[in-house]
């Protein structure tokens, strides 16, 4: 038993469990934190997300940079095998093949093409808007960006997240810059990055305000869907064909990349000794 002040007893309170707010606390106080303990849950889970997507855009670009010349080439020498097997057997089916090969190699032209690089199938490519907009345009080094980067990102998206956001006007501010923060790690910026944290560091405080158990309870459900959504999400980046490769080497992605282009140019050079051996 303890003693009060003047040295009497204190008898404690033995309905009070553990976790349980004391009597005469706000009865929406537990719920509050279930609330803000549910965002930060969320917001934890949307980084993982967010930071497994831009891994996954870059490793996709930089697959296309780096390997796509050496896939080409391999169907060209397809293309070439096939054309000096049909020459010298003259077998029809052999003939067919080569042209089947051939067509490989030349595709019907793509937008790409057909607007000389300045359009996509998404619209305007970087290069063309940055022309147009006078901004330059970085691809991606790597594709995982350096650790002080994701350090970064991390600690503006846990402090800039819309998700934090009570009112409209206040989400729109956060989502307008969190795509601005999200740019920057997705090309590695690390001094943008330091200067979007000052930013935010240097911007209006949001303000808070205590709820009602009505929007609390809703909060709570709104929560709920979004990580549902989220899941879904997840789930397509890791069941797509380049989340799968990036499973494959969750530690260095890069180094795969690399292991991947020498595999290829093994694959070259099989074909090109088999072509040497078909025009003797």
């Amino acid at each position: 038993m303890t003693q009060d002040a003047a040295g009497g007893p204190v008898t404690p309170n033995e309905d009070v469990q553990p976790g349980e707010a004391p009597a005469g606390a706000r009865p929406e106080a537990r719920l509050e934190r279930a609330v803000g303990a549910a965002e930060q849950a969320l917001i934890e889970f949307e980084i993982a997300v967010d930071t497994f997507r831009i891994e996954v855009e870059n490793f996709s670009r930089l697959h296309h940079q780096k390997l796509g010349p050496m896939y080409a080439r391999l169907d060209e020498l397809d293309a070439q095998i096939a054309e000096a097997k049909a020459r010298q057997t003259g077998d029809p089916e052999d003939v067919a093949r080569a042209q089947e090969a051939r067509a490989l190699v030349m595709p019907m032209p793509g937008v790409e093409e057909l607007f000389h690089d300045w359009m996509d199938s998404d619209g305007l490519s970087p290069e063309a808007a940055a022309m147009l907009t006078e901004q330059p345009v970085r691809p991606p080094e790597r594709v995982r960006p350096s650790e002080e980067a994701r350090k970064l990102y991390r600690d503006l998206v846990r402090k800039a997240h819309p998700d934090l956001a009570r009112e409209d006007k206040e989400r729109n501010r956060r989502e307008e810059f969190i795509t601005r923060v999200n740019a920057a790690y997705s090309r590695g910026d690390e001094k943008l990055l330091r200067e979007l944290s000052d930013e935010w560091a240097a911007g209006p405080v949001p303000e808070t305000r205590l709820s009602e158990s009505e929007e609390l309870y809703a909060r709570l459900e709104w929560l709920s869907r979004r990580k549902e959504l989220l899941t879904i999400v997840a789930r397509d980046l890791e069941e797509s064909a380049i989340g799968s490769m990036l499973r494959m080497a969750p530690e260095d992605p890069d180094q795969l990349l690399d292991e991947i282009a020498g595999q290829l140019l093994a694959q070259v050079s099989e074909r090109e000794a088999e072509l040497a051996r078909w025009v003797q």
